[in-house]
């Protein structure tokens, strides 16, 4: 939808009136030769290193409430192409009852006694057909609670050994793309929102990937935001 500070799609924004601009992409001061390209091996050492923390507000949770729920896990696969590392997404199928429409990384709510790592892949073949012979995963990102999935995800990011072969499920995802790391770090394509927690003084920074048609919030884009900065050290 349509909106002072940008497209969702055919998603649906719950953006606060009280929303106002935010600042500019953590690594929009970087040269180029710094942001592409972005290989896959860059992307695995520096997850696995995971030297990098962040600070204050920049971890603030989505929905600004820590860990409300129960556990679920999300791949964030990358493969190589043309020296790129590139991140599959979904785009969630139009008639489920929750986040309609919005771009997501495959993943959902663990079973009983399932790791994260193992929930992660079942859901990525059960979604958009993943098959998991050949994908080395890497390691984790920060966890993340969203009070709007009663959730707390943990990402787990993985590589995959060339471009898969993918097949959206119909009752859970409309659509499967690809993006560049790269392409994703390039400051035009990024934007940041302050929304106001309710009941506070205080806001908390909402981060946007305006990407063709498709914009990428909420949890995917602070999964993004996350990777990116390990990636780019910033």
């Amino acid at each position: 939808m349509e909106s002072a500070f940008g497209r969702g799609g055919r998603q649906v924004i719950p953006r606060p009136a009280t929303a106002r601009a935010g600042g500019p992409a953590p690594w929009a001061a970087l040269p180029e030769p710094r942001r592409r390209p972005i290989g896959a091996a860059r992307v695995a050492e520096a997850v696995r290193s995971h030297h990098h923390a962040l600070r204050g507000a920049e971890r603030v949770v989505v929905d600004g409430i820590p860990d409300p729920g129960a556990p679920a896990a999300v791949l964030v696969p990358v493969f190589e192409e043309d020296g790129e590392a590139r991140v599959v997404l979904t785009r969630r199928a139009a008639h489920l009852r929750s986040h309609r429409g919005e771009v997501s990384f495959p993943g959902g709510r663990l079973e009983e006694g399932e790791s994260p790592e193992r929930g992660a892949l079942r859901e990525a073949a059960e979604e958009v057909g993943l098959d998991p012979a050949g994908i080395e995963l890497v390691g984790r990102l920060s966890k993340l609670g969203t009070v709007s999935s009663g959730t707390t995800i943990t990402p787990v990011v993985a590589l995959l050994p060339g471009r898969p072969a993918l097949a959206a499920n119909p009752t859970e995802v409309e659509h499967v793309f690809d993006a560049a790391l790269s392409d994703l770090a390039d400051p035009a394509c990024f934007r940041e929102e302050r929304w106001a927690i309710p009941g506070r003084g205080d806001d908390f920074p909402v981060w946007f990937f305006e990407l063709g048609d498709d914009t990428i919030w909420g949890a995917t884009a602070r999964m993004l935001v996350e990777l990116l900065r390990l990636v780019l050290s910033v």
